[in-house]
């Protein structure tokens, strides 16, 4: 199977350069104000390395994540700080974008001239379009020649998904991850109830959330805010199909089923309808308040306010080991479940950065070096975390300080479990596996990367109006006959069909690759 998955990505590589062609690459030198695209001249200049690291000046660093900053951020920071001084004579700033903001702060970070060293990204956050632009910093001989350790861990996927136009741009996760979406939910609420326990379907999890609404009518039982809901794309995922870019607020999706699948849209989708009548009742049930798309709050449901947070198998994980006064449990309602490309989490470097050596220098430390990783993702033993005798982690306050959200750091081999990692979360990463050796349905879109440099405008556009008129339709608060029509007059007058013509394409050539 692994044979097969780096045979895929080997293809989905060199179909990038195809589809891409000989036109702009990422330039390796940031401008004064923005980061504009280059020539491909420009781009095939890559930063030389002579693989000597020079440590004789002190320098500081700055990451950008994209979370909310903890609150006892600042004791994690003057530990790092000091190893990193010890070590590599340089320290490190961390910025924060917040939940609530980062669709719109985090491209501007590459468009605005600020000279910093590190980013998280990933697939999900347009990594390959950014790349194009210039945003990062050509890494082809910097990545093995000043985070030596790194590379060679790296799986041959992982190089290959790295890859832009035939050079790294990224340094990817060396964590294997799930597709698997579905609802975190608090069991603990409806102890003493006739509630029967299940939670397989949308179905179910309605009868889940009427019985919150009744027992506890101070909670939000659904917990939705300003990064809109996801409900769409996990409803759409349950029922087999796909998102073009391989996540959640998405617009355009496919059916992997089909030998030769086609791109549809929300208006053109017979499951659309069912789905917003189930929304408009969930709406008028109170499941969620009419003010979610302004409610900037991203801790509801770790922090009690809500019962129910559609999400991922490692926030079930989180939410698990960090609030254990609470008691969850995790649902999968995604029908074919695959790999996350290793890029789905990644650490770029930005293409202002004075000091990439240092930074990749820094990279290799924490993925490699168990005091540096556990200080980095951890905090400080003691103080932010505890380790028992089989080496899981305990946060001490979650509320202060519940670990890193450069998430890209994590590693097979020196990840932690954490003290109270519930047996449902590994026996699901066992169910994935064997599923997906037994059936590539999905699995074999994993390294489906859409490239949207040739329809920047038009896809901007496109996310912008889905943003305004599918979002308050999406949750019931606008007719769905009428808000539908609306949503379907601005998408196509936002270019719609544009991007669709030029994302069928890369879909199809995708799939003629892989025959």
């Amino acid at each position: 199977m692994r044979r097969k998955v780096v045979s895929l990505i080997l293809a989905a590589t060199m179909l990038t350069t195809i589809l891409t062609g000989c036109g702009s690459k990422a330039s390796t030198t940031a401008t004064d104000n923005t980061n504009e695209t280059a020539t491909s001249s420009e781009a095939s200049a890559t930063p030389k390395a002579s693989g000597e690291l020079d440590t004789s000046e002190e320098v500081n660093l700055t990451m950008y994540v994209i979370s909310d900053r903890p609150a006892g951020q600042d004791v994690v920071d003057e530990n790092i700080n000091k190893i990193l001084k010890e070590k590599l004579n340089c320290t490190l700033t961390i910025n924060w974008i917040p939940w609530s903001d980062y669709p719109n702060k985090y491209p501007l970070l590459f468009s605005s001239g600020e000279a910093f060293d590190m980013a998280y990204t990933g697939s999900w956050l347009n990594f390959t379009s950014l790349a194009q632009k210039g945003a990062f910093m050509n890494l082809d001989e910097l990545w093995p020649a000043y985070a030596p350790k790194n590379f060679a861990a790296q799986s041959e996927a992982a190089q290959q998904q790295a890859t832009v136009d035939g050079h790294y741009y990224c340094v990817p996760t060396m964590l294997a991850t799930y597709s698997a979406y579905g609802p975190v939910y608090r069991t603990d609420l409806l102890d003493g109830t006739n509630w029967d326990g299940k939670m397989e379907n949308f179905e179910d999890l309605e009868k889940y959330l009427d019985l919150i609404k009744e027992k506890h009518p101070e909670m939000e039982p659904l917990d939705i805010y300003s990064a809109g809901s996801e409900l769409d794309d996990n409803y759409l995922w349950s029922l087999g199909y796909m998102s073009s870019k391989g996540a959640n607020n998405d617009f355009l999706f496919f059916n992997p089923e089909e030998a030769n699948p086609k791109l549809f849209t929300f208006y053109e989708c017979k499951d659309t309808t069912p789905f917003l009548d189930m929304m408009a009742r969930w709406n008028e049930k109170g499941f969620y308040p009419k003010s979610a798309l302004s409610d900037t709050d991203a801790t509801k449901t770790q922090n009690g306010k809500s019962a129910v947070r559609v999400h991922n198998l490692d926030t079930f994980a989180g939410y698990s080991t960090t609030h254990r006064e609470f008691a969850y449990s995790y649902a999968n309602f995604v029908k074919h479940v695959r790999h996350f490309p290793y890029t789905q989490d990644a650490m770029v470097i930005s293409n202002t950065s004075q000091n990439p050596e240092r930074a990749l220098a820094v990279w290799d430390l924490i993925t490699s070096d168990r005091e540096m990783f556990d200080a980095f993702m951890y905090g400080v033993e003691g103080t932010t975390y505890t380790l028992n005798e089989e080496g899981q982690y305990l946060i001490t306050d979650p509320d202060q300080y519940a670990g890193s959200a450069m998430w890209s750091a994590r590693t097979n081999e020196l990840n932690r479990d954490a003290v109270g990692t519930p047996e449902l979360f590994g026996e699901m990463k066992q169910e994935f596996e064997k599923a997906i050796a037994a059936d590539d349905t999905a699995e074999k879109y994993a390294s489906f990367v859409i490239d949207t440099s040739n329809i920047e405008t038009e896809y901007a556009a496109c996310q912008s109006v889905h943003q305004q008129y599918w979002w308050p339709l999406e949750l019931g608060y606008t007719d769905a006959k009428t808000g539908l029509a609306e949503y379907q007059k601005q998408m196509e007058a936002a270019g719609l069909e544009k991007v669709r013509t030029e994302l069928q394409g890369q879909l199809d050539a995708y799939v003629a690759a892989l025959q």
